[in-house]
């Protein structure tokens, strides 16, 4: 079956982008383009350049899913969005469904401490989100995702050295609208969703949406199955991977009668309150070495492995039911923030001021061993805000030839995390604490200039400047080097106790596009990525103090580098067969230097070594197309290449430095992904319309740390051993919508999502030897399906 459907994706030649139909721009251009365009595929109206273009027209790699594809997908956040676009993939982070890890074109942050910054640029109504944790959110009521692929710094600034995720929410309308759904499935799945838009009042619009979902969880909890496992504490009770969130977004517009003037302020809120993905034990070392404490078998460990015997739990294939020990279980994430938009139209230019704070409380405690045994028991406690200022100007010159947008951009963030640590029944314990401050300051501008009617050339450029200060806590309660059990605190480096961080950075980009004619369009774009560095905040890294480091924090004296990507990349925009087809190919050729590399030890505190160890190729090929043979059905897709390269990864091998580029995994990077979607309209009355879609979306394997790919001790951190197989989803949905109810239309929806049960895992955590290789794993949530009833007017 998987080879039959993988088949599929990879022989569809389609752009799961949404179905690009008149009706699905904006309110104000949908109904001009349906009065000319009865038949073929209308256009979809994107910002991605700060002002509004039709996607065929960017030249940059873009892929945008409209508010009725994510309507008939059921989509409000970003972990649902799937392969949506070639090259793109989303996971949630291991144990947690609050975290993102996004990846574009082979470049991804897998850590989500609050001190390391993510490698895709998220925005929501042009707000930066600054961090990989609270990330995934709802928003009741999008207008469209836009994905833009390959560096973005120019234009989206920050950490976009992969590329951007734009989420635009829908604006007050000024008209009465309310629209109401109510959705119930498998797993006791409910959810409520609402939309009041309001009509203006004077000069005001007020729009209010937002949804309420519960699920109970995907694994039962059972009491310990092993009475030889004396160790093993009270057996929670209940079930874990369950759902719990609410949200909600406050909109409102203010634009006076006759005035160029318009003030937005928006107003969102998000809040969880649930139990973690289960983190199944996949494999324990088997083979009686030394390092392996769990083994009852083992002559190395014969006390140690009897106590704590994780062999008993491991389990490769998908579970449904699980023992953990009785500590708390618990992911609770809490992010609310305001922004105020100003907008003054001058004629020929616009001011545009975006103001925003962000706020963000998040906290977590797991069982990181997926067994009744107090082994591994990890807590995380975040709080973080941030403050943004953008000023930019955008307009064109009174011949058109020229236009502009110009700016200047003022972000400081603060973050703080408190973590808790046991293993092994608190033999070793830790409090593991760590903070930063930063403080960013951009100036930027892009020009278009039309050299023909034909020809163009973009020029851009970003100046980038940083500071970034650190904190970091360590207090051991057990002292190895003396044997006893006794606090002692190995480090505490206030505010302040190394020197700042300061990083300075102009990255350009240049495009050259070309118009072949009114349905061809080709570019060749350079632009150049930057993501931050910074500090490792979780390090372990305390050597003895030195004149350059008086504190004896070795790696926060030693800072990790910016990350820095050349980027080379040529495309082509087609509208073909009277406007029936869409189809769009992309080429890339990647350049990376000092990769920022998180490489997760397990030592002390559980913690993670960052390294700027590799210098990388990565080149890649993407297609897209949407058609649209006849008015009823609209077919899309994408295929998409990668092949990653190490140029070099050096590496302290025996205490020489080494370069082991051919003996490294590329983390998050598959070769190949796919996505195939139809959408049909089967049937339509004056009863109302009956609509069938589905989408299969295919993800070939990849590993998921940069760990060795040949290793000669069977518990160290293999990156086999954390290689996902890849994953084919297929869901399908089916409604019967617009239904006349008096003055109101009414919709009833059957879905179904992971239909053929994909059952391997997506994500993983290796322990290394230090924990006799134990390694838990992370699967795609099961078969669900269910019944949704919507009305609106």
């Amino acid at each position: 079956m998987r080879k039959l459907l993988a088949a599929t994706a990879l022989s569809s030649l389609a752009f799961v982008a949404a179905p690009a139909f008149a009706q699905d721009l904006p309110q104000d251009s949908a109904q001009d383009t349906a009065a000319e365009n009865t038949s073929g595929i209308g256009e979809i109206v994107v910002t991605a350049q700060k002002r509004a273009e039709n996607i065929q027209n960017v030249p940059i790699a873009i892929s945008a899913v409209s508010s009725q594809f994510l309507e008939t997908r059921g989509i409000t956040s970003i972990d649902s969005l799937g392969s949506i676009a070639p090259n793109v993939k989303f996971e949630r982070a291991p144990s947690n469904k609050t975290i993102s890890q996004i990846a574009i074109r082979g470049s991804v942050t897998i850590n989500p401490a609050v001190t390391w910054e993510p490698a895709v640029g998220l925005y929501l109504g042009g707000v930066y989100i600054a961090k990989a944790q609270g990330s995934i959110f709802d928003v009741a009521d999008l207008e469209r995702v836009e994905i833009l692929r390959g560096p973005q710094g120019t234009l989206y600034g920050r950490n976009a050295l992969a590329g951007a995720v734009n989420l635009v929410p829908k604006a007050p309308s000024g008209e009465l609208g309310v629209k109401g759904e109510l959705t119930y499935g498998n797993y006791d799945y409910w959810k409520g969703r609402a939309v009041v838009d309001l009509p203006a009042m004077g000069p005001f619009s007020l729009k209010l949406s937002g949804q309420i979902q519960k699920r109970d969880g995907f694994i039962r909890l059972t009491p310990n199955p092993y009475p030889q496992a004396v160790a093993a504490g009270p057996a929670r009770t209940g079930r874990t991977n369950d759902l719990d969130g609410k949200s909600g977004m406050v909109q409102l517009r203010f634009k006076p009668e006759g005035s160029n003037f318009t003030a937005d302020y928006m107003f969102d809120y998000s809040k969880f309150d649930q139990r973690p993905d289960y983190a199944q034990l996949v494999r324990v070392n088997r083979n009686g070495l030394p390092q392996d404490i769990f083994d009852p078998n083992s002559p190395g460990y014969a006390n140690g492995g009897a106590f704590f015997p994780l062999n008993l739990y491991d389990r490769a294939d998908r579970q449904s039911t699980a023992s953990l020990d009785a500590n708390p279980l618990y992911e609770r994430s809490r992010t609310y923030g305001h922004a105020l938009t100003l907008a003054l139209d001058l004629g020929g230019a616009t001011v545009k001021s975006i103001t925003a704070y962000r706020n963000l409380k998040w906290a977590d405690s797991l069982d990181l061993d997926g067994s009744p045994l107090p082994v591994a028991l990890t807590q995380r406690d975040t709080s973080f805000h941030s403050w943004s200022q953008e000023l930019q100007v955008s307009g064109q010159t009174m011949s058109d030839k020229l236009k502009y947008v110009a700016g200047v951009f003022y972000y400081k963030e603060k973050a703080e995390t408190l973590g808790p640590q046991s293993f092994f029944g608190g033999g070793a314990s830790y409090q593991s604490d760590y903070g930063s401050n930063t403080e960013a300051f951009a100036v930027f501008a892009q020009v278009d200039y039309d050299i023909t009617d034909a020809l163009k050339l973009t020029l851009g450029g970003r100046y980038t400047h940083e500071k970034k200060d650190v904190r970091r806590f360590l207090r051991i309660n057990f002292d190895p080097a003396n044997g006893i059990f006794a606090p002692f605190v190995a480090a505490n480096i206030p505010y302040g106790g190394v020197p700042d961080a300061k990083y300075n950075r102009f990255n350009p980009a240049i495009t050259l596009a070309y118009q072949a004619d009114e349905n061809i369009n080709l570019y060749a774009r350079f632009a150049q990525g930057f993501k931050s560095g910074g500090f490792n905040g979780e390090t372990n890294d305390f050597r003895q103090p030195t004149a350059a480091c008086p504190t004896g924090a070795f790696e926060l004296c030693n800072p990790y580098r910016p990350e820095t990507v050349d980027s080379y990349e040529v495309g082509i925009k087609t509208k073909l067969a009277d406007g029936k087809v869409i189809f769009n190919v992309a080429g890339f050729w990647d350049e990376h230097k000092d990769i920022q590399l998180s490489v997760f030890t397990a030592n002390g505190a559980a913690a993670s070594v960052v390294k700027n160890a590799a210098a990388a190729r990565i080149r890649g090929l993407e297609i897209e197309t949407v058609i649209r043979p006849v008015d009823v059905l609209t077919i899309n897709g994408s295929l998409a290449f990668l092949d990653p390269k190490y140029k070099s990864y050096i590496e302290a091998v025996g205490g020489v430095d080494t370069n082991v580029a051919d003996n490294r995994a590329f983390p998050h990077t598959p070769k190949t992904t796919a996505a195939a979607g139809v959408d049909l309209r089967v049937a339509q009355g004056d009863w109302g319309r009956f609509n069938v879609n589905g989408d299969i979306n295919y993800v070939s394997s990849y590993y998921t740390f940069p760990y060795a790919l040949n290793t000669t001790n069977p518990s160290d951190q293999n990156a086999n051993n954390t290689k996902s197989r890849g994953r084919t989803i297929v869901n399908l949905r089916a409604a019967v919508s617009e239904v006349p109810l008096g003055g109101a239309k009414a919709e009833l929806a059957l879905w179904v999502k992971n239909l053929t049960k994909e059952r391997d895992p997506s994500n993983f955590i290796d322990f290394g030897p230090g924990f006799g290789g134990l390694t838990v794993g992370y699967f795609p949530d099961p078969r669900t399906y269910g019944l949704t009833l919507g009305v609106k007017f």
